[in-house]
């Protein structure tokens, strides 16, 4: 799912956004995608990046500015290198993880009793994963929960919060929400299946569960 450090390099400074600038990343979006946006910026080396709690939305409920058009254009410079490490594909899930492996999709995807919104992919999850829905993570206005909640949701999942494990979604989007939700409980131990169960479960050869974790 990820690009390559090349092209993201380049789309960055096409949007005038620096690999050593402060940048704050927000959505408008239930699918919480600011928290991808968030992971592959320091995939590729930005270092001072952050997400605006409650996005948009929560922006505009506490009356706050906001302008329209195409903004100013501004010069950057991305040199692009991928952070080792954090991401695991389809072939060391398939060996073992020797880490928890927590899924951030809804309960009925992850048990199989809804199908899979992709043709040609099944229903269920990878044998072993944990269930913790992104959704949870949040507040009714987008906001994160607080580290209290945080942490007994990830205790319900049968997940230690504060040791290391990979995350996995539906493609690679929501699980960042669970990444960033450790490491606001001082995790820094965690990495993604990039991949997720759109390549994992449209491979007819990958093993697969319903039902709960």
């Amino acid at each position: 799912m990820l690009p390559s450090a090349a092209d993201f390099g380049r789309a960055m400074e096409a949007l005038g956004v620096g690999r050593d600038d402060r940048i704050v990343v927000y959505d408008n979006s239930a699918t919480r995608n600011a928290a991808r946006g968030w992971f592959m910026l320091r995939h590729f080396g930005a270092a001072n990046v952050a997400i605006l709690d409650g996005g948009l939305p929560k922006w505009l409920a506490e009356g706050r500015p906001t302008e329209s058009g195409e903004p100013r254009p501004r010069k950057a410079r991305f040199s692009a290198a991928e952070r080792r490490g954090e991401v695991v594909d389809k072939r060391d899930v398939g060996r073992g993880l020797g880490v928890p492996l927590v899924d951030a999709r809804g309960r009925g995807r992850f048990e199989g009793s809804e199908p899979d919104p992709r043709p040609g992919v099944a229903a269920g999850h990878i044998p072993g994963a944990r269930n913790l829905p992104f959704a949870e993570l949040y507040n009714p206005d987008g906001t994160f929960k607080s580290r209290e909640e945080l942490r007994e949701l990830f205790d319900k999942a049968g997940v230690n919060p504060d040791r290391p494990f990979v995350a996995n979604c539906g493609s690679g989007v929501t699980a960042n929400s669970l990444i960033f939700a450790a490491r606001l409980l001082g995790n820094r131990d965690t990495r993604l299946y990039d991949g997720s169960w759109s390549e994992w479960g449209a491979d007819p050869n990958t093993p697969k569960e319903t039902g709960p974790a």
